[in-house]
């Protein structure tokens, strides 16, 4: 797996956890410990929505792949 998507895969990993935070305590830790609203608690977030895009791209890959293995082994049966 390419570093790159490594980190996006940890950054959209740690940002479930987060949301999953505020759903269930109303507590959010990115705010909590970079300050809520500073430019570097928006950073993270924008990092975090750039993951989550970069990710669809392995996803994509993956469904079209399955769907590939999918009409050839129909064609078998």
């Amino acid at each position: 797996m390419k570093p790159l998507n490594i980190l996006t895969l940890i950054l959209v990993i740690v940002a479930g956890l987060n949301w999953g935070l505020v759903g269930l305590f109303n507590f959010d830790l990115v705010a909590v410990i970079l300050g809520s609203g500073s430019l570097l608690s928006r950073a993270v977030y924008i990092l975090v929505g750039i993951s989550a895009l970069w990710q669809v791209i392995p996803l994509a890959g993956a469904v079209g792949s399955r769907e590939a293995m999918t009409q050839r082994g129909s064609a078998f049966r």
